[in-house]
């Protein structure tokens, strides 16, 4: 078992004929992924490395079958409707890899979603990896090094940043902590999975006995992973980094939904948060993996 994404799923890429969709669909098929159609309109009939192109999702349904997933490799401007196409037809998740997705688009694209019980993941993410098995989006960069960085085991990672995704994986993986999925869940103001929803995915999971988050400061997704924890909705161990300490109010962490306003949001008040609930959290992101082995074997 992972979450979002193993190799039984059955994935499309939107804008499969692009440059980005050429090299990440590359990426995604030399690890494992079952990519069996591309579409990006007016460039059906079309292959790229060897996966059929169409027109438009609905035809390529009708040839290729069934399609659980959809990720998304589309100027942003035309994401909203890329994202609404996948949602109308009845694909069950899409990673919506562009930043600078206008922001109204993305509360279309969120309104719809959830009137089809539709997941996303992004806008402005480098996608989900679950190590041995399956990638959508950019984690790792090309096969070989995703392969040689993350070593399979029981610990899942959620991140809020995309590059940190890759290297906490990686040095918790030099530490000897194997991996089950690792989840980059965007960047932006407006995200379709935030952190929450991905720590519940975990506890869903048989296959995830831990949890390593990279937090930032800016909006409440860590305090609301607080939240669950105190609910006894997350009951496996949580070992957090939270970026941002030095930040002051009104401050962008390098990302569009890492901002602090009115007080909110704060480094502080996240990790007093979180350790208030009994999750561990580091003071520096060099800590994070012999912490969380000590964690992992039982020691604080």
């Amino acid at each position: 078992m992972a979450i979002l994404i193993d190799e039984t799923k059955r994935v499309l890429v939107q804008g499969i004929t692009g440059r980005e969709g050429k090299a990440r669909t590359k990426l995604m098929l030399e690890f494992g992924t079952q990519v069996v159609a591309g579409c990006t309109p007016g460039k059906g009939g079309q292959e790229v490395l060897d996966v059929p192109v169409f027109d438009t999702i609905e035809e390529a349904k009708e040839n290729v079958g069934q399609i659980d997933v959809s990720v998304i490799f589309v100027p942003a401007p035309l994401v909203k409707s890329a994202a609404l196409e996948a949602i109308a037809t009845g694909i069950g998740l899409l990673v919506i890899v562009p930043d600078r997705v206008p922001l109204y688009d993305v509360m279309e694209i969120a309104a719809a979603a959830k009137a089809a019980g539709t997941r996303f993941v992004g806008p402005n993410t480098l996608g989900v990896l679950s190590v041995g098995r399956a990638v959508l989006g950019m984690i790792g960069g090309r096969a070989a090094s995703a392969r040689e960085w993350f070593k399979p085991g029981r610990t899942g990672v959620a991140s809020r940043s995309g590059g940190m995704t890759s290297s906490t994986g990686y040095y918790l993986s030099q530490a000897g902590i194997g991996l089950s999925t690792l989840v980059h869940v965007g960047g932006d103001s407006i995200i379709g999975t935030p952190l929450p929803d991905v720590v519940e995915l975990f506890e869903a999971d048989e296959d995830t006995d831990s949890v390593v988050m990279f937090g930032e400061i800016g909006g409440t997704q860590e305090e609301r992973v607080a939240d669950l924890i105190e609910q006894g909705k997350f009951t496996k161990p949580l070992v957090a980094y939270v970026g941002g300490a030095a930040a002051k109010e009104g401050t962008r962490f390098s990302h569009a939904g890492a901002i602090i306003e009115g007080g909110r949001g704060t480094h502080a008040g996240k990790v007093a948060r979180l350790r208030e609930v009994g999750a561990t959290v580091v003071e520096s992101f060099g800590e994070l993996p012999e912490t969380a082995k000590r964690v992992l074997n039982g020691k604080k």
